[in-house]
């Protein structure tokens, strides 16, 4: 038998965004390819960058396969098991962007108010460091997800049929006692976004303040073309998911849900490429040098 006009529409939509997946996939790793052959690149704020671009790497490939095997093979279905560990993984990388986005803020702050002291701060032990917490942070606190979820008892069939299992989904779907596993999520919720979105609000009340206090207005407006690229990845990270979290009761949400982890991911290589002048200029370079020769 055919497929009906609904099933088209929706094969359409999964191929669409599977297509922006990868190519996010391929502007992401473009940028670390050229941080990492760049030597000049190789600072804090480009070392952080590149860490951010991996993690929406990781974060588009949580979601990819099962968009992938609808595609593919009609599998509309999202087995209890499956979803469970695509949860913990889209929670541990979530939280361990957010990590970097709050180690960029700290990069800016010690690089505009501690500029004579931003290499001995910013060792490469350091930043070797960050790395650990950001992964280490992010398993910690998502392990307790799947301990409550196993716990919890479930009416009838415990199928998503879906392309992203979220975790209001699993919460519709119990039918015994939800306390904890709503404690959890406003727990982690604070641990998490909520306290780094915190801390970046303080580092930029004093980056704004040291920024003020600069004598001429265009070394202010020096400093804050440097934090402008990371303002607009804050916005775009942390916007788009306080929103799921307000209306992930509705119909909608799985929509948004999904071109959460199609836009931001496509739009961060863009918005560093464009703005920030090195890596701006290095493309430029590289790409007239192979043209050159081709």
């Amino acid at each position: 038998m055919g497929m009906s006009k609904q099933e088209k529409q929706s094969n359409i939509k999964i191929l669409t965004l599977s297509q922006n997946l990868q190519s996010n996939q391929q502007g992401n790793s473009l940028l670390i390819i050229f941080i990492w052959i760049e030597h000049s690149l190789h600072e804090p704020m480009y070392l952080f960058l590149a860490m951010l671009a991996m993690s929406d790497i990781l974060l588009s490939s949580a979601i990819m396969p099962k968009m992938m095997e609808i595609f593919w093979f009609q599998d509309r279905v999202i087995p209890f098991q499956t979803c469970i560990t695509q949860m913990f993984f889209v929670f541990v990388i979530f939280i361990m962007e957010s990590t970097v986005l709050l180690a960029m803020a700290f990069d800016r702050y010690v690089a505009i108010c501690y500029p004579l002291r931003y290499t001995m701060i910013l060792t490469p032990s350091v930043i070797k460091k960050i790395v650990g917490f950001s992964v280490a942070r992010g398993l910690i606190l998502s392990a307790p997800f799947v301990f409550l979820v196993e716990q919890l008892p479930f009416c009838g069939n415990n199928i998503i049929a879906d392309t992203y299992c979220a975790e209001a989904k699993i919460s519709t779907m119990a039918c015994g006692d939800k306390t904890a596993i709503n404690i959890y999520t406003l727990v982690l919720c604070f641990l998490s976004t909520g306290l780094d979105v915190i801390l970046i609000s303080i580092s930029y009340t004093f980056i704004l303040r040291a920024v003020f206090r600069l004598p001429s207005r265009d070394a202010q407006l020096k400093a804050l073309g440097t934090c402008s690229s990371h303002v607009c990845v804050i916005l775009m990270f942390y916007l788009p998911a306080y929103l799921t979290l307000l209306i992930s009761h509705l119909h909608c949400a799985v929509l948004l849900t999904n071109l959460y982890v199609v836009v931001p991911p496509a739009l961060n290589p863009i918005i560093y490429g464009v703005r920030t002048k090195q890596i701006r200029d290095h493309i430029i370079r590289r790409f007239s040098h192979w043209t050159g020769h081709a």
